[in-house]
């Protein structure tokens, strides 16, 4: 898609990256911020302070506050906004946005009241247009650095996956194509939840047993729910899955990691949310996947343990011992 025109709603720091990288290969790319700042700092000095700060961007970069005027003539929109705002921010754009233009979706979450996933809400707001999840292993800051990352577009319409992956691959962003949009978004929203529990175990000073114990079973839980969605298992292999899972439990970066480990020195969800102006995905993920398994009769232990420690005060030790001395099972099928 050489010379595409390209809108990329949502001016955090991943929204930011990905507009920053397709303005580095030459494309027109238009950002929507919500926040005046934002546009004026991208605009004026090609930087973005506040999602991405120290990362000077290219600057042939645009930003603007009218979501409309951005995604307006574009070949694809990429909807890179918080899960809980992407439906209020494609609405806004509907009568904007062209018959033909591909909606690349870079948000890993569930919508908390609906437990709709985010090809569910630009299906209802954006009917008729290909919609692609763009998802893996993609820390905002090392993707800026040009670090080798791989990742997925998946689809169920192959020319719109094949659209999206020539887009934005690059010599150092590899993406590969994917059809299981259902498997790839459900890992993205799942994992940041055994993210939260991952930092719960760091902040405790717990080792390595107990982390590799919750990646693996954490994965089991993510594969389970998939399958009963009709997701493809192999996705839960692959980047969207393991790659991403491994990545979130287990990097620095993670700000889902990183609430975990605040909750487990004793800090309170809602103060840490009021002190952060980053969202972790991961808290409002854990309650809308227990009730979407509720739903389907998928048992998460460990998504909700993480829901009890965030939402209903439970000690992490309490909800760490619980989980060990549930009733013994086969591993496989469980």
């Amino acid at each position: 898609m050489s010379g595409s025109v390209v809108a990329v709603l949502g001016a955090g720091s991943w929204g930011t990256t990905l507009a920053d990288l397709l303005a580095r290969k030459g494309l027109p790319v238009m950002l929507w911020a919500y926040e005046p700042a934002v546009v004026e700092a991208v605009n004026q000095r090609h930087e973005n302070a506040l999602y991405l700060a120290g990362c000077p961007l290219d600057a042939r970069l645009r930003a603007t506050t009218d979501a409309a005027a951005a995604v307006r003539g574009a070949e694809v929109v990429v909807s890179a906004s918080p899960s809980h705002v992407v439906r209020g921010v494609l609405a806004s754009v509907a009568g904007a946005v062209g018959p033909g233009a591909v909606v690349a979706s870079a948000t890993k979450g569930i919508e908390t009241e609906t437990l709709a996933l985010m090809s569910e809400v630009a299906a209802e707001v954006l009917p008729g247009r290909p919609f692609v999840a763009l998802s893996g292993p993609s820390f905002a800051q090392e993707v800026y650095q040009g670090q080798p990352t791989a990742v997925v577009a998946a689809s169920t319409d192959p020319a719109a996956a094949l659209a999206v992956q020539q887009l934005f691959a690059t010599s150092y962003f590899r993406v590969y194509s994917n059809r299981d949009v259902v498997g790839t978004e459900l890992a993205g929203a799942l994992k940041n939840v055994i993210a939260i529990a991952a930092g719960i175990l760091e902040g405790l000073g717990l080792g390595n047993n107990p982390r590799a114990a919750l990646i693996t079973r954490g994965l089991a839980e993510m594969s389970r729910l998939g399958v009963a969605l009709g997701a493809d298992p192999r996705t839960f292999a692959g980047l969207a899955g393991m790659g991403d899972l491994i990545l979130t439990t287990c990097g620095a970066l993670s700000r889902n990691r990183a609430l975990g480990m605040a909750i487990a020195a004793g800090e309170t969800f809602e103060h840490h949310r009021s002190g952060h102006r980053t969202v972790a995905e991961g808290a409002n993920a854990a309650r809308a996947a227990v009730r979407l398994a509720a739903r389907h009769g998928v048992e998460l232990p460990i998504a909700e343990k993480v829901r009890d420690v965030l939402f209903e005060g439970k000690p992490p030790r309490q909800a760490i011992a619980e989980l060990m001395e549930r009733t013994l099972k086969p591993e496989q099928g469980t």
